[in-house]
């Protein structure tokens, strides 16, 4: 039977900084999904209902995003997550990010490994991203530009284009997965006024570091995701000891979207191999 996410209420946990988001279905091994920045939980949606049956799926909303509360002082994510994984008593937890999510995934094996017991990220190295093709530099400045313009559905229009990646036009991309993408990331931009200020403090040496990660590390790649984001998860599953990368076809920057049952039979196919 389907799991029904209308009876999974969204959740919140208090830290010392306010409040943090989640949904939380299914029972057994931790598997906490971590989104993409400007989107909030509801990307995983096909990822709770698949999993849930077989596992504890614990999916957040990251400080500033969806239901989660904004930052009052300094924060760095991966204490965040810290907070969360021993506040739920979900550790030590798989953890599968994309993008934004992806890093902080990362982040908690370089900073709470005792916390982590594999890490699967998609699009997506570290926590410290390197941006340097054409197109993504375009979109980028699309989006701050729209943003510096006060053009809120201008800035749509370029975010959605992550979900079409360089060789396609969101056109080509389901609907519903723009429409998502679209309403998620308006929802987390209506939460912040222009100027505010910025209290995330960056993770550093990440990239040094990874060679030094001791869990299972994958990536689930969409095959049509830019340049720069594929190049970055290369050189981390290069970089970690046995890790590996996969590609999901007919899919970008969200595979787990456009793609669900691929991306799900991928971190299926993973999940198995952990001890």
């Amino acid at each position: 039977m389907s799991l029904d996410l209308a009876s999974t209420p969204v959740r919140s946990l208090r830290t010392a900084d306010g409040c943090l988001a989640y949904r939380e279905a299914g029972s057994g091994t931790p598997l906490v999904l971590l989104h993409g920045g400007f989107t909030d939980h509801r990307m995983w949606e096909e990822q709770i209902r698949a999993f849930a049956p077989s596992h504890r799926v614990i999916a957040w909303d990251a400080r500033g995003h969806g239901a989660s509360d904004n930052a009052t002082a300094p924060f760095r994510q991966v204490d965040d997550l810290a907070a969360l994984l021993r506040g739920l008593d979900a550790t030590p937890a798989v953890l599968v990010g994309l993008c934004m999510g992806g890093g902080i995934a990362v982040d908690c094996a370089l900073e709470y490994p005792e916390l982590v017991r594999a890490v699967v990220v998609s699009g997506v190295g570290t926590s410290e991203p390197v941006f340097e093709d054409p197109w993504v530099l375009e979109v980028a400045g699309a989006q701050q530009a729209a943003l510096a313009a006060d053009d809120l559905p201008g800035w749509a229009d370029a975010y959605v284009r992550w979900a079409a990646g360089p060789h396609r036009d969101v056109a080509d991309v389901d609907p519903q997965v723009v429409r998502l993408l679209r309403e998620t990331g308006l929802g987390t931009l209506s939460k912040h006024a222009p100027g505010e200020p910025d209290h995330h403090v960056p993770v550093t040496r990440t990239w040094e570091r990874v060679p030094g990660i001791e869990v299972p590390l994958i990536a689930v790649n969409g095959a049509l995701d830019s340049a720069d984001h594929l190049a970055m998860a290369a050189r981390l599953t290069e970089l970690v000891p046995g890790a590996r990368t996969v590609t999901v076809p007919d899919a970008a920057h969200y595979p787990n979207m456009e793609n669900p049952e691929r991306f799900n039979a991928e971190l299926a196919g993973f999940l198995k191999t952990l001890p």
